[in-house]
């Protein structure tokens, strides 16, 4: 990835983003509340895991990190770990979110009269592709990041929508729902992975073999400024130009433009072809256990049948 100088210089409130954990730990506080001492209200409620605990809490960990933390400023700086960002919050924590968050939970805010309409048609399998993967590619068009990238409340709102629609996207593959809808087989299952890693490969192969810097606000100084306003206190960042002579993001590498947007579209795919793989994994052999036990029930229960059969007869000998 090149050598990268050091971004202490904006700042603590910059790197460490406070106000922002703030909300993360007040709807982590919230959240278990929820779970625990108002779970009583819920139907089909149980004592949260200690394994769902210890995964929301590394899941929140993550988030705060990649949204509040450091790796939130560098990737306004560097294209390569906007891509990094990119691909752990929806390919991996996304995803963390079902094996974290008890079903019943899930199931309870799905099923409230205005969520639960819009979410049935939302979670189709086409629809959910279509619409989390349509927004991606929208997002890296370059007239729409640097746009998004100079508009603070936009890309707030961009971000939410993204991660909400990434949401969606994975509940036909590890919902564990006790509500009445139809789940998609191991096999199905396994072919929607890989229709999503299909779906991501024109972003990434236009990012890894265009021949020029497709975004301005990684390249361009004053675009870059304008992006870095959003993410740096206006102050300390007049007081950095004025001291530093920083001109832009090459400042922080020593890589050229070029090659930092097709390492950051490298890491996208290796990225999404390692949690795939593992998705993959872990989605065929819950099939192969499922399909055991059903097996292993059908045949109880033609035992059963059997014996019930001959008692009756037996009764007539």
């Amino acid at each position: 990835m090149g050598r990268l100088s050091s971004i202490s210089i904006f700042g603590f409130m910059a790197n460490w983003s406070p106000y922002y954990l703030l909300i993360v730990v007040f709807l982590t506080v919230l959240y278990f509340m929820a779970v625990t001492k108002w779970r009583h209200g819920i139907a089909g409620n149980r004592p949260l895991k200690a394994s769902e605990t210890v995964l929301l809490l590394i899941a929140v960990v993550l988030i705060y990190l990649l949204k509040g933390g450091p790796i939130d400023l560098l990737s306004h700086i560097v294209f390569s770990f906007h891509m990094l960002q990119m691909a752990m919050l929806y390919l991996l924590v996304i995803p963390m979110l079902y094996f974290a968050v008890p079903a019943y939970f899930v199931d309870y805010i799905i099923s409230r009269p205005v969520i639960k309409p819009v979410f049935q048609l939302m979670t189709r399998p086409v629809v959910a592709l279509v619409v989390f993967n349509g927004l991606f590619s929208i997002y890296h068009l370059p007239v729409v990041l640097d746009f998004l990238k100079t508009n603070a409340a936009l890309h707030a709102v961009y971000t939410i929508l993204l991660s909400v629609t990434a949401f969606v996207m994975w509940f036909p593959v590890f919902n564990r729902s006790q509500l009445q809808r139809s789940q998609l087989s191991g096999l199905q299952k396994m072919l929607f992975i890989f229709m999503i890693g299909v779906l991501l490969t024109p972003s990434c192969g236009l990012i890894i073999f265009a021949q020029q810097p497709m975004y301005k606000t990684y390249t361009d100084p004053k675009a870059w400024m304008n992006a870095m306003s959003l993410c740096v206190p206006s102050g300390t960042l007049d007081n950095i130009l004025a001291s530093s002579g920083i001109s832009g993001p090459q400042y922080f590498t020593n890589m050229s433009s070029l090659e930092d947007q097709q390492t950051g579209g490298v890491i996208m795919k290796v990225l999404q072809e390692l949690f795939f793989a593992v998705m993959l994994f872990y989605v065929f052999f819950s099939w192969k256990y499922s399909e055991g036990k059903d097996e292993e029930h059908t045949t109880m229960r033609s035992l059963e049948r059997r014996r019930q059969e001959q008692a009756y007869f037996n009764q007539f000998r």
